[in-house]
């Protein structure tokens, strides 16, 4: 099958999809035939990507749910619509993020980065692993980032209400995506769901524009030495795509070959904390 068909009949979710790595990520499935559903929290926004979609792949298959991700009950509501418009998953591509300059909080009263960068990876996965494992063999793809490493969880302060450093708090954000996917991935041994965690490499999109003026003034600059958002999203759509990979789980994706995370990822007594922490959160 050539690689413009190999995702014909598959069925894929895809987080922040209207933007950067996510837009570029639901493009190519959609290319290689996959019904794609795009996440996003604009509604104007996400018709405008998917008309796009459309029209440069010629795949009508794609869809979208407008949510934004920081809320839990948004993202149940989220899990609730894809299982009442779809009766399967083959790929979720958890990819929303943000980081946050000063400390805000989500609506549900938790630390905004905690609550969007990992929470919604965490619920959103766990509310769709019905419909994942009824579709197996099928693909969770974490984005995570080279940010994770050197630093470590701080469960004593989770929240970062004692102390509040932007760029320390998205890299825990990061390392708690990584934590994540290897203990999925050890949960869901057996049942034919894999899940793996990636760094896109440093990107250049909006992010961290929502930041204020310096930030949107400093971006670019910093952004000379970026890689375009194509680039950053090869390693996602290789996990959520390649034959390679069909079966490989637990494992962490640089430039589309799995290498060792940091060594605070693969602590596994954390990676259960961390899990037991955010069912906490999340009420589930």
């Amino acid at each position: 099958m050539s690689k413009l068909q190999q995702m014909q009949g598959k069925t894929c979710l895809v987080t922040g999809a209207t933007g950067g790595i996510g837009l570029v990520t639901a493009l190519e499935l959609a290319r290689q035939g996959a019904r794609v559903v795009l996440v996003g929290r604009s509604r104007e926004r996400c018709l405008e990507v998917v008309e796009g979609i459309r029209q440069q792949t010629g795949n009508t298959s794609v869809d979208f749910i407008v949510a934004d991700l920081s809320s839990l009950e948004q993202i149940r509501r989220t899990a609730g619509e894809f299982t009442a418009r779809h009766n399967r998953l083959d790929v979720l591509v958890n990819n929303v993020g943000a980081f946050f300059w000063k400390r805000q909080e989500s609506v549900d009263g938790i630390e905004m980065t905690l609550a969007l960068n990992h929470l919604s990876y965490f619920l959103l996965t766990n509310l769709l692993l019905d419909v994942l494992k009824a579709s197996a063999p099928a693909r969770v793809v974490n984005v995570s980032s080279d940010a994770h490493r050197g630093v470590q969880m701080n469960f004593d302060d989770l929240q970062s209400k004692r102390r509040y450093t932007g760029f320390r708090v998205y890299a825990q954000s990061k390392l708690a995506n990584v934590l994540f996917t290897y203990e999925l991935a050890r949960r869901l041994e057996g049942s034919g769901v894999t899940a793996n965690a990636l760094h896109p490499g440093f990107v250049a999109t909006n992010f961290a524009k929502n930041n204020g003026f310096l930030f949107r003034l400093f971006m670019p600059l910093a952004q000379l030495s970026a890689i375009s958002p194509e680039e950053g999203a090869r390693t996602s759509i290789y996990l959520a795509s390649s034959p390679e990979v069909e079966g490989v789980t637990g494992k962490y994706f640089v430039r589309e070959r799995a290498v060792p995370s940091s060594p605070e990822s693969y602590d596994e007594q954390n990676s259960r904390r961390l899990w037991d922490v955010s069912l906490e959160l999340t009420g589930l």
